[in-house]
């Protein structure tokens, strides 16, 4: 199920989650497809989780950034325009709200810590459960911050509607669930997917589900730190 749009308007201008959204293309358009190949920005700027218990072994010996500043900059970077764009439609989508209701300055820092916690949280899994290998694997995309993004909403929007996108084999079915529904289940598939991933820790790439896990429970429980007004009622 795809994510369209929901029911909550905001009060104003959502200036930050749009900043963020053109951040983010920017950088895929300007830095990872003009220019250098992605694949050596992916290889520079990306974070690695042996950075923070070695060794670096394969292509993370050659980063260019050390651990906190590959934490930021991989924030930024995206492996392709799907990964790209599946990000952006979430940000905008719980975004907005989630900003309306702390404020700009505050949900940029909110933004950021959730990036940093559920990046930190993902590499202390992969060091302690897999091996230098996998820790050696560029860590990328926005989509921990953005999970934080999703937790708070789920806690403060429990009720709104989401249009989501639904294909039966081929043809498409749009139709509103709750959001508590919605996200509980994206919560889950990404706990299953966790639990998986222990179990058979993975030696290459795939989807961080940790990040989003992390990042989920970070927006969950400090939600309520950062708030300083209810969001605006569903229309």
């Amino acid at each position: 199920m795809l994510p369209l749009k929901d029911d909550v308007p905001t009060r104003s201008f959502p200036l930050v989650t749009v900043a963020l959204i053109v951040a983010n293309v920017l950088v895929f358009f300007l830095f990872e497809v003009g220019g250098t190949p992605i694949e050596a920005d992916i290889v520079h700027y990306s974070f690695y989780p042996c950075t923070i218990s070695g060794p670096c072994v394969g292509l993370a010996e050659v980063r260019r950034t050390g651990p906190i500043t590959g934490i930021f900059t991989s924030m930024f970077m995206h492996a392709g325009f799907l990964h790209l764009a599946g990000n952006m439609l979430f940000l905008w989508i719980f975004g907005n709200n989630v900003e309306d209701s702390m404020g700009r300055l505050r949900f940029l820092v909110f933004y950021l810590a959730a990036g940093v916690v559920s990046t930190i949280g993902q590499a202390i899994l992969t060091i302690s459960q897999a091996g230098p290998a996998a820790a050696s694997i560029p860590n990328l995309g926005a989509s921990g911050a953005i999970s934080g993004v999703v937790g708070a909403y789920f806690l403060i929007l429990p009720l709104a509607s989401i249009l989501v996108l639904f294909l039966i084999i081929i043809i498409p079915v749009w139709f509103r669930v709750p959001a508590v529904f919605f996200l509980a289940g994206w919560f889950l598939l990404q706990a299953w997917q966790g639990d998986f991933q222990l179990e058979h820790p993975a030696q290459g790439g795939g989807v961080a589900v940790f990040a989003h896990i992390g990042g989920f429970l970070f927006g969950l429980f400090t939600i309520r730190l950062f708030q300083v007004r209810e969001p605006a009622r569903p229309a």
